[in-house]
């Protein structure tokens, strides 16, 4: 995430007096870790709440100690103690971070941008501090996967898979790929830069499904698309601007109901060969249909039959 220029300071003195007339101090108990998320590119995104804790905390643990002490010299917070806690060293890291929190300290931790530990280190400090009887506190805010899902304009229910990357390597990840085929409901996945045009070559396999792009959300050069996922290589290639920045993409849901009458047709081809739970079991796992209705249907044959 680039860091644009500090905001001004009257801005910050307002927003940070803002935060503490909104919570007193009886919400940001001692002795706990708070998970403080950050903006995913445009530093206004900070919350209030965030603002708070961050200059209220004891130290700062974070994914990069030189991003976040860039970061928070944009809002004007200084002198606060950093501890690395990433992806190497997030079990040993954890310890120290858990006596600061013995000691009664607070401790805020955050990631390079968006909410800790959603594709990024965090999990395993938030999981030792439970295992050791001490409090997290989640403070909400920034994250590229709702910030996708709510410009994607998906229809059906609003439920969705968050898968983030797909693997490195190749064939791992065509067969990623064609698993999600078989997957209805909108799925959201994260990509960098220089692998984003071998996922468009792994997505083609899902033919006209939709798919929107993300791409460097919330900054400057932000672009968001949606098109079907055969022709995401072209677009990309398209431009070579669009291969460039962060990306998140959201595969839309599809209607996954076995066509009018598939689960019945199944039925009348198993029920003479076999019992009438075998042939439902059977049934639902070709069609996909729910299988009390199957149940019902089947009743209803072996009836008739008789």
């Amino acid at each position: 995430m680039s860091v644009p220029a500090p905001i001004g300071k009257p801005s910050f003195d307002s927003a940070l007096h803002a935060a503490r007339q909104a919570a007193g101090p009886q919400h940001y108990p001692a002795g706990a870790l708070y998970a403080v998320a950050t903006p995913i590119g445009n530093l206004a995104d900070i919350t209030l709440r965030a603002l708070h804790v961050l200059q209220l905390a004891d130290a700062i643990a974070c994914e990069d100690t030189r991003h976040t002490q860039q970061l928070l010299r944009s809002y004007g917070i200084d002198g606060r103690p950093l501890i690395a806690v990433h992806e190497h060293n997030e079990a040993e890291a954890a310890q120290q971070v858990l006596e600061r929190l013995r000691r009664g300290e607070r401790v805020a931790y955050v990631s390079d941008a968006g909410t800790p530990a959603v594709s990024d280190p965090g999990a395993r400090l938030a999981a030792a501090c439970a295992q050791a009887g001490l409090r997290v506190v989640p403070l909400p805010g920034a994250s590229s996967v709702t910030t996708a899902i709510s410009a994607a304009g998906l229809a059906g229910d609003g439920r969705f898979v968050f898968m983030g990357f797909l693997p490195a390597k190749a064939g791992e990840r065509a067969a990623a790929a064609q698993a999600l085929a078989r997957e209805s409901r909108a799925v959201v996945l994260l990509e960098a830069p220089h692998r984003i045009a071998a996922l468009a070559d792994a997505l083609a396999a899902l033919g006209e499904r939709p798919v929107t792009v993300g791409r460097e959300l919330t900054k400057q050069f932000e672009q968001i698309a949606t098109l079907p996922c055969a022709g995401l290589a072209g677009w990309l290639a398209a431009d070579a601007q669009r291969q460039r920045g962060e990306f998140v993409l959201v595969l839309h849901p599809f209607d996954a109901a076995p066509p009018e009458g598939e689960g019945e047709r199944a039925l009348r081809l198993l029920l003479p060969e076999l019992p009438l739970k075998t042939a439902v079991r059977l049934a639902a796992e070709l069609t996909g249909a729910p299988r009390n209705v199957l149940y019902e249907q089947a009743l209803a044959l072996k009836a008739a039959a008789d």
